[in-house]
């Protein structure tokens, strides 16, 4: 088998069975574990997978154990979410104060708002806000703890400015959404984020594609209920009756 195939082989089994072992991965190509673990080290570089001890995960299953980074989402259901950000831009109005909430679907967001100079937004993440700079649109970052993995500002600095705002509109990303625990997100720090910028807005907007529905994160930000929710794909029959799903 070419290495080429090889690879396509590995990241299709994985997909498939969610995560895999080095061993399995070798028997099931029968190659040496040692080619195993260069080829999941090749696959994790160009965000295929993502290597763990022992083995690899899919993406899919990755973005919900720990946070991927954001070139690994941005791999990720590239159409939905451009879907998603493209209706998302429609709901700001003229003079609005905006919260834009760090994440590859919003990331793609900031390229889609208005950059009228009446409107004006906030970010903790600092890869959004060089782009919104870029963009000429009037912008402030929160402070706090940069998270490499996310591009995104948290801890105690960052919630004690957003508690001191008010916005017309904000927009939220989340790692997994489900009945029993809303809306969920793998690191603490940025739930708290969440949470606190989410109480500080009147109308509340998370994009996420179908496939973060039956999905649970390891802390809860927000309810089923506390915003509506921007989607694209398809959506499970078990949430497709949701009032506050807003389906484009």
């Amino acid at each position: 088998m070419l290495a080429d195939d090889r690879l396509n082989a590995i990241v299709r089994m994985v997909t498939e069975a969610g995560s895999m072992s080095v061993a399995d991965l070798a028997e099931a190509l029968d190659v040496t574990a040692s080619t195993i673990r260069r080829d999941l080290q090749t696959l994790d570089r160009v965000h295929r997978l993502a290597k763990v001890h022992g083995g690899a995960t899919s993406l899919e299953r990755a973005h919900i154990a720990r946070d991927l980074t954001i070139p690994e989402r941005s791999e990720l259901h590239v159409d939905d979410k451009r879907a998603i950000v493209r209706a998302a831009a429609c709901l700001i109005e003229p003079g609005s104060f905006v919260y834009i909430d760090s994440g590859s679907t919003t990331l793609q967001l900031v390229s889609c708002v208005p950059a009228d100079a009446d409107v004006a937004y906030v970010t903790n993440s600092v890869g959004h806000a060089r782009r919104l700079m870029e963009r000429g649109c009037r912008v402030m970052v929160t402070g706090g703890e940069l998270k490499p993995e996310t591009e995104a500002l948290v801890g105690p600095d960052a919630t004690a400015m957003l508690a001191r705002y008010r916005f017309a509109c904000g927009f939220w990303g989340a790692n997994g959404i489900s009945k029993k625990h809303g809306m969920t997100s793998p690191d603490p720090l940025e739930a708290e984020v969440k949470r606190v910028a989410m109480g500080q807005g009147s109308r509340r907007y998370v994009l996420a594609d179908a496939s973060k529905f039956g999905m649970e994160a390891a802390v809860s930000f927000a309810t089923l209920d506390d915003a509506e929710i921007i989607t694209a794909g398809d959506v499970p029959d078990e949430y497709a009756h949701l009032s506050n799903l807003v389906r484009v």
